[in-house]
């Protein structure tokens, strides 16, 4: 009995003293800062630009969206006005709505009368002003796209330096935290600017799609409009 004590004794003595490993964790905010000053410079300068990306691509997919709603009936109304020799009625619809096809088109009525092929390069000049105005700032997502991985890597080169020169100068005995800041200086900055060139890029390229939505709108009643105009009387 007193053998079996002992050995529960004992058990129970190797279960107090066994040491409790912590798990550590590390959020992406300590994560940042992690990297140093020169770290958190480069992250900053990549938020930036993220909420210009951010901005710059709902402010644009809105206006897109606004350009593409066009009433169905519009093209039959200008077409009967227009037709019924009610030019003014065709101008009145179209100064009412407030999209792309409609100033192109109205900009094709206001040249009645002259020849077909000064009507046409007229409404060509007005598509061009109005693809103009939809490409506005999408430029600056491409910009974004391509600079912020750059950014990041330049990071990156910083963070390496910074191990580099610690190494350097310390004979071969660097303090492991001040050498883990370059590298995390490195890491962090490359991983922040590819996840901002990402969103970038997807985001340029989606507004690009819905731009050329509103370009193939806009052709398409360029032609209806011309044929309406060759119609016979």
């Amino acid at each position: 009995m007193l053998y079996f004590f002992q050995q529960d004794d004992l058990a129970q003595g190797a279960q107090e003293v066994e040491p409790v490993v912590e798990e550590k964790t590390l959020s992406l905010f300590d994560l940042m800062l992690s990297g140093g000053l020169g770290g958190q410079i480069i992250i900053g300068i990549l938020f930036i630009l993220l909420f210009a990306a951010v901005y710059i691509y709902f402010e644009r997919l809105f206006a897109i969206k606004a350009a593409t709603e066009v009433d169905q009936n519009f093209m039959l109304q200008i077409k009967d006005s227009v037709l019924n020799g009610n030019i003014e009625s065709a101008k009145i619809r179209c100064a009412q709505t407030n999209s792309p096809v409609a100033r192109l088109t109205e900009k094709g009525i206001s040249r009645i009368g002259s020849p077909l092929e000064d009507i046409n390069t007229a409404i060509e000049n007005a598509g061009r002003l109005e693809v103009y105005k939809l490409e506005k700032n999408v430029s600056i997502l491409a910009t974004i796209a391509g600079a912020a991985p750059m950014i990041g890597f330049l990071g990156t080169v910083i963070g390496m330096v910074l191990a580099f020169h610690e190494l350097a100068t310390s004979s071969g005995q660097a303090e492991m935290g001040l050498l883990a800041e370059g590298i995390y200086t490195a890491m962090t900055t490359t991983v922040a600017g590819l996840i901002v060139g990402i969103i970038a890029y997807i985001g340029y390229n989606h507004l690009v799609v819905k731009t050329d939505k509103v370009v193939h709108q806009m052709e398409a009643t360029a032609v209806d409009f011309l044929d309406l105009l060759n119609e016979p009387a």
